[in-house]
């Protein structure tokens, strides 16, 4: 068994759309949820914005407060819905991700969280970097409007299994969260994303590809459905690829589930034949896993 993988396990990534009514979406995301359990599934991921529509004119109506925890179920239904249905399906539940309001200084965030086979809150991540973007005559989103930027890098501890990463979307394009999360000994970088039909074409796959060639772990990517009648259009295409960058499982557009079963004798395969981390050469450059960060653990 691989230092990094304690043991093997099917991953499922959901993709679904979230429409305006929210207890709609909850209730469509646990029924996906269970899908995904019965199928094997025991690490299973939700898309970004799974409880509400996507866009800046949405977030402080969907917001749900997280603190104190745990939040009152009336105020943060989202919350419990995820927390309970690890309970019941005893497996580890990424549910990325809702808005967060944070009461006291009114901030909102883009949160996603991570719940374990008991229901219980192994870990928050905010986005990090927000996703401010202007391509003239294609799009323009400027997330800042509402949302505050998180301030930590997220690494979890499945007892079982071992460490995974988890980050939010826009955060896919910098490298360095990636590369920090796994020279700390993460397996597998969670990525759930709304990508657009402008920046999904251009670099959702090669995002994912790439972040998994560079570190050489397993990479998942958990997009929400395409829907063309939203203000928003998601790209769809919810993957999960190897640590040689081999593409396991895609979904088109439409709502659906995939799998992939998690070896970590592939990780130590891939290494063993391109042994970047013992060729690295920090004498040149400098280890961006070696200065001061700031961490969620």
């Amino acid at each position: 068994m691989s230092s990094l993988l304690k043991k093997n396990f099917k991953l499922g990534c959901i993709q679904l759309a979230a429409g305006s009514d929210k207890q709609k979406n909850l209730s469509h995301a646990r029924e996906k949820i269970l899908e995904a359990a019965k199928a094997g599934a025991q690490v299973i991921v939700l898309p970004e914005c799974f409880n509400s529509p996507y866009g800046c004119q949405y977030f402080p109506d969907y917001a749900e407060p997280i603190e104190p925890s745990p939040p009152k179920k009336e105020d943060a239904p989202s919350w419990h819905m995820l927390s309970e249905a690890a309970a019941e399906t005893k497996t580890y539940i990424v549910g990325a991700s809702i808005p967060e309001l944070e009461p006291d200084t009114k901030k909102y965030y883009n949160t996603a969280f991570v719940f374990d086979p008991e229901g219980k809150l192994l870990a928050t991540h905010r986005k990090i970097h927000l996703f401010d973007i202007d391509i003239p005559g294609k799009i323009k989103f400027i997330e800042s409007d509402v949302l505050s930027p998180g301030n930590k890098i997220t690494i979890v501890d499945l007892p079982e299994y071992g460490k995974i990463a988890l980050a939010i979307c826009y955060d896919v394009r910098f490298p360095e969260l990636a590369m920090i999360a796994a020279r700390k000994g993460a397996f597998l970088l969670v990525y759930p994303g709304a990508f657009n039909t402008t920046t999904g074409p251009m670099h959702w796959s090669l995002q994912a590809r790439a972040r998994a060639m560079d570190n050489q772990v397993f990479v998942a990517m958990c997009s929400p459905a395409q829907d063309m009648d939203a203000t928003y259009h998601a790209w769809g295409h919810s993957m999960i690829v190897d640590p040689n960058a081999d593409i396991m499982d895609e979904l088109q557009e439409k709502e659906g589930i995939i799998y992939a079963d998690i070896n970590g004798a592939r990780i130590d395969e891939v290494r063993k034949g391109i042994p970047l981390y013992q060729q690295r050469r920090f004498d040149v450059y400098p280890d961006v896993s070696a200065g001061k960060v700031r961490f969620e653990e």
